[in-house]
């Protein structure tokens, strides 16, 4: 089970620690977890507060119990934070956690002006510390090889490249604890959508979260009643008028209510932009072409 330290409390066990601003968990970030496994208990940093993210701290949180990380420390991008030069980080750090070993990625940095490196780190550290070589992967257009990192998931979640997306969170791995998902408690809407055949499920939009380009897109939900092919509207509703953005989505095959319940929605694939309909009965006619997709996709 997941521990989570907020900044200031001490780690109460020997760890093995993996720093970084992890605001998710790509295929570099699993490679350097996966070493850092092998020597011990696992406790990893994450900062917050930094802006939007591809996974908010929940998200994040759901992501670190499902790769085997025990303990997580927050770190909050605060300005006191941002302007602790990095021999003061390494000083307050290393009072706080009991670290057997420390794991880095080649380009991490740290404190003030981001002026700590890995080469400060193991100057300062009271313990090994590792850094392994960073994951890179073949690009398909050019042939070169390229880093896996986060900016280079955001571009993609930008541009809304799914597939490539989670190409990078997500090798080998179970898509369900690795891929790009929403997640959020199902609100009340306007249950309009039952009217014509197709009932939604709705999560307001997280603040801190990088969405996709609206659209539709197909993809999965995974819901306490199980997983389902899903629709997912992100945006607006321009048929009923509804010009504020949301997150709604019809599962198929599901039946039943999910008010108040811990959802993810995992968007996998563009459907098409999101339209005005002259009725409800356009609108419904084009939800099953959806739907077909997305059964057989």
């Amino acid at each position: 089970m997941l521990t989570i330290l907020k900044y200031g409390e001490r780690c109460p066990v020997p760890v093995v620690l993996v720093l970084g601003g992890f605001d998710g968990l790509h295929n570099g970030h699993r490679a350097l977890l996966a070493e850092a496994k092998r020597e011990g208990t696992v406790a990893i940093t994450t900062v917050t507060g930094r802006g939007k993210a591809l996974f908010t701290l929940s998200e994040r949180e759901f992501l670190f119990g499902k790769a085997g990380v025990e303990i997580c420390c927050e770190l909050p991008f605060t300005e006191p934070f941002r302007n602790t030069p990095p021999e003061r980080f390494l000083e307050i750090l290393f009072s706080r956690f009991r670290a057997t070993a420390v794991f880095c990625g080649e380009d991490f940095r740290f404190g003030k002006d981001a002026a700590g490196t890995p080469a400060l780190l193991r100057q300062l550290a009271p313990c090994p510390v590792f850094v392994p070589k960073l994951v890179k992967e073949r690009s398909e257009e050019s042939g070169r090889l390229r880093k896996i990192s986060a900016s280079a998931c955001r571009k993609f979640l930008a541009r809304g490249e799914l597939g490539a997306l989670n190409a990078d969170l997500c090798a080998g791995g179970d898509f369900y604890n690795c891929a790009y998902f929403i997640r959020g408690i199902v609100e009340h809407g306007r249950m309009v959508g039952r009217t014509y055949g197709f009932p939604t499920l709705n999560l307001a939009v997280p603040a801190e979260k990088l969405l996709p380009p609206d659209g539709v897109y197909g993809g999965m939900c995974s819901t306490p009643a199980g997983n389902f092919p899903t629709i997912v509207n992100i945006g607006a509703r321009p048929t009923f008028g509804v010009g504020e953005r949301k997150i709604e989505a019809h599962l198929a095959g599901f039946e039943g209510d999910l008010y108040g319940a811990d959802v993810r929605i995992y968007p996998t694939k563009f459907l098409r932009p999101i339209s005005r309909f002259g009725s409800a009965e356009e609108l419904r006619a084009q939800l099953e072409k959806d739907k077909e997709r997305v059964l057989h996709s």
